[in-house]
């Protein structure tokens, strides 16, 4: 059974950090391209952040460049959103996918707030 578990959202302050985690079971993790999506109240999903599953290559939106790292631990099958610097704009449910030709997993989400 195929599952992806976000973990480490939270309410903190301007200025603050977060990591998100996102473990995953039920599939062959190396072989998945793994990204970090948000949505805001209101507002359409979007694509916070991705990894490659053969380079390790990032790309991240350009709202978040430089304030946000996303990385892969193959051996706990786990992908992290390291964010820095947040921003009252960042709130939001952060959601974890794992994507292959022909397939796409999402987790459920984890609420990021950022507000003082």
């Amino acid at each position: 059974q195929v599952q992806l578990v976000e973990s480490g959202g939270g309410l903190v302050q301007p200025g603050g950090s977060l990591r998100l985690s996102c473990a995953a079971s039920g599939f062959t993790f190396s072989r998945y391209h793994m990204r970090w999506y948000r949505q805001a109240p209101g507002k359409e999903r979007e694509l916070v952040a991705a990894i490659t599953s053969s380079s390790g290559s990032t790309n991240y939106a350009d709202s978040v460049k430089g304030r946000f790292t996303i990385s892969t631990d193959n051996a706990k099958n786990t992908v992290y959103l390291q964010m820095n610097t947040l921003k009252p704009e960042d709130t939001a449910v952060y959601y974890c996918n794992a994507v292959t030709v022909g397939a796409s997993y999402w987790g459920k989400g984890t609420l990021v707030t950022v507000s003082s």
